[in-house]
């Protein structure tokens, strides 16, 4: 098969796997304001001359109010390329024989996005997520458990509110007055949740502190989900640390966080960039903490909102999530941490909608 064949049939695939993404309509969290479109482009330079095999994750978590995926094409010297999909989670695999006069892989997608917000003073119609949904969305996960310590400190935040709503809030009130964000933490952190409950150390970045708010309000039976993804433009609210700074967006990945509340949907919840608000913008904390329970800037996108990821044929067992690209050479796994040892460059433009 000829690669423009393989891209044919590819760009064919993608278009079914959008739909077959898609959330219900009724998890209604509202869009709000214009649409943006956007094409990310990642490009991995891999090493050649040894067999190995790489995944890039592709914008897949499609919802008609606020995110649609697009295209995605790619280019590159790799044999076999296709793409995939890993519980909720998609991706590009690309696997290469060594004999390649070079590993490269260019994948390139379109998104159109735009910002969220709920109004939490007006519930509309019931809503409600189907029995499976609910129980996806109240499971523990490998490094999320939702009983022992996580579910003590749950239930002692939330005290004696009644609502669902009353307890999210004191959830994302407690996260944001319990922890710090930690600028030295690799990455976007591990959201290993009973770990920094147990020894006292609620520091870290997005991943662990969004993570530790979403297994917190599962441990009270409140839906919830980690948003895994990427700045891809600058905050038109005016908060420095909450955007792109160019269009090389290598290291601009960022977690967000949803609880599900009856007659609301899915409603934005983001401690962990008021705690980055407070460390880098300290004056702008108290906006930034009423705007991020209901609200999130259409400046980033999702990809996915998996954890405990299945990488096809990787020589290594799940990751806690999938927002990095990720390599494995000579039966060694590449620091997807290093992007300038990996080696990969992550680039977004707006595009006219």
């Amino acid at each position: 098969m000829t690669q423009s064949m393989m891209r044919r049939e590819f760009i064919a695939a993608m278009a079914g796997f959008g739909a077959a993404l898609s959330l219900p309509v009724s998890a209604r969290a509202s869009g709000v304001g214009a649409w943006r479109r956007y094409e990310v482009t990642t490009h991995l330079s891999l090493p050649k001359g040894q067999a190995g095999q790489a995944w890039v994750p592709v914008p897949s978590l499609d919802d008609p109010l606020w995110s649609r995926p697009g295209d995605t094409r790619w280019t590159g010297s790799a044999g076999e390329v296709s793409l995939l999909r890993s519980g909720d989670a998609g991706m590009v695999h690309a696997v290469w024989t060594g004999d390649e006069a070079e590993a490269v892989l260019e994948v390139t997608s379109e998104i159109t996005t735009r910002d969220r917000s709920v109004d939490l003073t007006m519930p509309a119609q019931a809503l409600a997520l189907s029995p499976a949904e609910r129980a996806h969305h109240t499971a523990p996960t490998a490094l999320i458990p939702t009983d022992g310590i996580v579910a003590e400190t749950a239930e002692a935040a939330v005290g004696r509110a009644q609502s669902d709503l009353e307890k999210a809030r004191r959830l994302y009130d407690w996260v944001v007055a319990e922890t710090e964000r930690n600028p030295e933490t690799r990455g976007c952190g591990l959201g290993d949740v009973a770990s920094m409950l147990q020894m006292g150390d609620l520091t870290g970045k997005c991943a662990d502190l969004n993570a530790l708010y979403v297994g917190l309000a599962r441990s009270v039976d409140l839906p919830a989900r980690d948003l895994y993804g990427i700045r891809v433009a600058p905050s038109d609210r005016g908060y420095h640390s909450l955007g792109a700074k160019d269009t090389n967006i290598t290291g601009a990945q960022h977690c967000r966080a949803d609880v599900w509340l009856e007659g609301f949907g899915w409603v934005p919840a983001d401690p962990a960039d008021v705690r980055k608000v407070a460390l880098q913008e300290p004056e702008k904390q108290p906006d930034a903490e009423a705007m991020l329970f209901g609200a999130a800037e259409g400046n980033w996108i999702a990809y996915n909102a998996a954890h405990d990821v299945v990488l096809p044929g990787a020589g290594f067992g799940p990751v806690p999530f999938l927002m990095y690209p990720m390599a494995e050479f000579g039966g060694r796994r590449l620091d997807e941490l290093d992007p300038e040892g990996f080696a990969y460059t992550i680039t977004a433009r707006e595009m006219p909608v």
